[in-house]
């Protein structure tokens, strides 16, 4: 019963259980400092997901490039013709205009749209993760997080208090397992809390690294890891 209990602390952090296991879980966590840190770190994970997408905004830019062309249909608007055709030219190249950066904007808007969707995505994997039961929680040392994995072997990486990466660098996690360390995505770091959902599974024994390395990433660590956490086996 212990043990199903200290199951309950990713469910607890992120408001998913009902009346009844949110009394026996408060009651434990009086009495269980290991819960106590694991609901801290979790807690401060479930927060952030709600800050990991951005809305979609019109790109800075796309004023500009309306006046730009603009700029470059004036000249085709000269009175060759009678004055009354030259209004009709005018008003047609700034339909035109409007129509090109509509389209710019329209383009502009999908790509935000296929970002946040994939961001969404991106966050319901982060909660099943962290909300089963089943998952293994593997505590990074110094308390500064931890390696939640499912038992699909799907992972999120939980890092407190990191610093934002240096200009023209970024983080990147790798999983090894046996063989050279396998790149499992970047990320920019900064902020109290990171959650990141590893881009391969992690196998039981693996271990997960973190390294710096140019904007980008890289095939292969080229630094020494800041950080390494084994994904231990359960008996």
């Amino acid at each position: 019963m212990a043990n199903a209990v200290h199951d309950l602390t990713a469910a607890y952090a992120l408001d998913a259980l009902d009346a009844e296991d949110v009394r026996a879980y408060e009651e434990h966590l009086a009495h269980c400092e290991r819960c106590r840190e694991e609901l801290a770190s979790l807690g401060d994970a479930a927060s952030a997901l709600a800050f990991a997408t951005e809305a979609a905004s019109p790109p800075p830019e796309l004023r500009a490039r309306i006046l730009q062309q603009a700029q470059r249909e004036r000249p085709n608007v000269v009175p060759l013709r009678p004055r009354w055709l030259v209004p009709v030219a005018a008003a047609a190249a700034v339909a035109a205009c409007v129509a090109l950066g509509l389209g710019l904007w329209a383009a502009s808007l999908s790509n935000k749209l296929d970002h946040r969707t994939q961001a969404l995505g991106a966050q319901q994997q982060i909660t099943a993760i962290l909300s089963n039961p089943g998952s293994r929680r593997n505590a990074l040392a110094d308390g500064r997080g931890s390696l939640v994995v499912s038992p699909s072997g799907r992972a999120v990486l939980v890092v407190n208090r990191l610093d934002a990466a240096p200009g023209g660098h970024t983080y990147e996690a790798w999983v090894a397992s046996g063989r050279s360390p396998q790149p499992a995505g970047t990320f920019p770091g900064g902020g109290d809390v990171n959650v990141v959902l590893l881009a391969r599974p992690v196998p039981s024994n693996a271990a997960v690294m973190l390294t710096v390395e140019k904007s980008g990433g890289s095939a292969a660590p080229t630094g020494h890891p800041l950080l390494t956490v084994r994904n231990a086996s359960q008996s």
